[in-house]
């Protein structure tokens, strides 16, 4: 087995930093204080194909793989994880939606726009008090002859305001049956859909946060994804592969905040010597860089199972939820490594721990995590 990086993969890196380093860096704490979320760099990045990462050439997308997937995440979440957020969002969840389970039709109405950030995409799923309850969801869709009509509202989605499409799980049949909810596409300006408030977060700031609600909005069948009642099964199955997508999020601000703590161990003196050479930042270092190589391994197996068309629920939770704990770890101890300077907003680990946070509980809690791959185990 090969771990070496690409070629692709090694100039895909090298690209995201250099665009990082002229249109991300000089910007990160202004977009984090203002909670400002740049749409005119989404539109950049997907003129180099960082928005259609997965989505074949067919489509206007770059047509790639989830390895090249994970290291485009890692990269843009080491410089500043609000945009890398943003960037897995509108792949694995909305775009990754339709192309896994839109007919030709819809791909080929939809995609094109969304693989070059003409369009943004969001996807609802989460209600006010349905977080890992999906499926308790109050949002209904009923249908009205060629349409169908929803109400009810969406909160903590991802580019709700600014978003241009979504795809949303509303409830076409019984509470809480697996199979009685559906997902349906809606465009931006469709009647009845708006959008509503905007989350003031701890973390990832300057990646959209808001709600989704619907008042009587009719939506044509056509814009249903696959048949009634299959869209919580959908839901799952997009999850599955959201979560390499959080994974990634979470290494790239280990990776940021382990840097930067090693950089500052190199540079700041105590006592006549780098504070590196001391056992006690030495180790943490070692922990840290132990870790992060372990979450890493764990992503890319995921990534290898996704890429081979092979089921992979359990490995991909594991994955999320290792990867987004070591997050929170790693920039922890970044901070403490940092000291007094760690706790403030002229070195950059406050920011990646602020962050972190976020990763242990969006796309399913640690705690859910071990739910699902605790029952994966016991039903093999």
């Amino acid at each position: 087995m090969n771990f070496d990086y690409t070629e692709t993969q090694e100039m895909i890196a090298q690209s995201i930093r250099d665009f990082a380093a002229q249109h991300i860096t000089p910007n990160i704490m202004e977009w984090d204080e203002a909670q400002h979320f740049p749409v005119d760099l989404f539109k950049k990045l997907g003129e180099m194909g960082f928005m259609g990462v997965l989505v074949p050439e067919e489509y206007g997308g770059s047509g790639l793989n989830y390895h090249d997937y994970v290291r485009i995440i890692e990269e843009i979440s080491k410089v500043d994880s609000s945009i890398g957020l943003s960037v897995a969002a509108h792949n694995s969840l909305c775009t990754g939606h339709i192309l896994q389970f839109g007919n030709e039709e819809q791909k080929k109405r939809w995609l094109p726009k969304l693989a070059t950030a003409e369009w943004i995409g969001a996807w609802g799923l989460t209600e006010h008090n349905t977080g890992s309850d999906a499926g308790g969801m109050n949002t209904t869709a009923v249908k009205d002859g060629d349409y169908y009509v929803l109400n009810g509202a969406k909160n903590f989605i991802t580019h709700a305001i600014s978003g241009d499409i979504a795809v949303v799980i509303a409830r076409t049949g019984e509470k809480g049956d697996s199979h009685g909810m559906s997902a349906f596409v809606i465009e931006k300006g469709t009647e009845g859909f708006t959008s509503g408030k905007k989350e003031n977060k701890l973390g990832m700031r300057a990646s959209e946060t808001a709600e989704l609600i619907f008042d009587n909005c009719r939506v044509h069948k056509d814009n249903m994804l696959g048949n009634e009642g299959e869209g919580f099964v959908q839901a799952l199955k997009v999850l599955d592969g959201g979560r390499i997508s959080i994974g990634a999020l979470s290494l790239g601000i280990a990776k940021g905040a382990y840097e930067a703590a090693v950089k500052y161990a190199n540079e700041r003196e105590q006592f006549g010597k780098a504070i590196g050479k001391f056992q006690a930042i030495g180790f943490k270092l070692a922990d840290m860089a132990t870790e992060i190589e372990a979450s890493e391994l764990l992503i890319h197996k995921a990534a290898f199972m996704k890429n081979e068309g092979r089921r992979m629920t359990k490995i991909g939770a594991m994955a999320k939820m290792y990867a987004s704990e070591v997050s929170v770890k790693v920039s922890n101890e970044a901070i403490q490594i940092h000291g007094g300077y760690g706790y403030t907003k002229d070195f950059p680990v406050e920011k990646f721990y602020r962050d972190a946070k976020l990763c242990t509980i969006g796309e399913g809690t640690t705690e859910i995590q071990k739910l699902v791959i605790s029952r994966t185990i016991l039903n093999s």
